[in-house]
């Protein structure tokens, strides 16, 4: 499933509509789990690895993640898709939509920032301290098991990493300068949005907000969830997305 041509790496599976998948900051296509074989049934799955710590850390901004994002639609020849984003990747979503219009079918968005942004630049792992970093983890969702060894060790790695940890500072104050809240009324696409009860990250008065924003948006809600629905609870996320999808496309 996982291509790579030129500068791009991407995961690809299924037939049909295009959906392009985009991670968080702390995260990478993996993130998207087994929600992947439930909705690449019925639709084309790319999930794109935005490679957030390659590269220079001059050029960090959730702005040029847009960009990327646009030479990988155009390296594919996609003139058009539905995106859907966790986290940070709701966010650079929110941005392509704002700049490439026509090219964005619908926005599918859980735990996205874009408006709120304490929660990605408040709590930013101490280096050294395995414990901490487990906790933190952990907090991203619901249930604590969720957090594995190996995620809780690639975080960890990601933390005690100098340049890394530049980079999430830089990612973390780009997207406090590029705050949606006036662009959100000019997003006419339809939007689903779909939030955990119980997320700490962007809590739940985030995707209220979001929904009066929006002129044309639906918001679901999955109990005992946290910050990643659709890694958490991907059954139940993929039945909420795809309803909504047949709906609109």
């Amino acid at each position: 499933m996982i291509k790579e041509e030129g500068r791009f790496k991407w995961l690809e599976k299924g037939e049909g509509h295009p959906i392009i998948l985009l991670h968080g900051l702390m995260g990478d296509v993996e993130n998207f789990g087994n929600m992947v074989s439930y909705m690449s049934k019925e639709y084309k799955i790319y999930g794109l690895d935005l490679k957030l710590f390659e590269g220079s850390i001059l050029k960090v901004s959730v702005k040029r993640l847009s960009d990327y994002l646009y030479d990988f639609m155009n390296h594919l020849n996609l003139e058009n898709a539905v995106l859907l984003g966790n986290s940070m990747g709701g966010h650079i979503a929110l941005i392509f939509a704002k700049e490439h219009a026509k090219m964005v079918d619908g926005l599918i968005l859980t735990g996205s920032s874009g408006l709120y942004e304490n929660s990605m630049g408040d709590s930013f792992p101490r280096r050294g301290d395995y414990e901490y970093i487990k906790s933190k983890t952990e907090e991203v969702f619901y249930n604590p098991k969720v957090a594995t060894k190996e995620l809780v060790d690639k975080v960890f790695a990601i933390a005690n990493k100098r340049t890394s940890i530049l980079k999430l500072l830089g990612y973390a104050k780009s997207a406090i300068r590029h705050n949606m809240a006036k662009d959100l009324p000019n997003i006419t696409c339809p939007v689903c949005l779909i939030w955990g009860e119980y997320d700490k990250v962007t809590p739940p008065k985030v995707a209220r907000e979001f929904d009066e924003l929006f002129p044309n948006s639906e918001l679901h809600w999955i109990k005992l969830c946290g910050h990643a629905p659709m890694w958490e609870q991907p059954q139940q996320f993929s039945k909420i997305a795809l309803k909504w999808l047949k709906k609109h496309f």
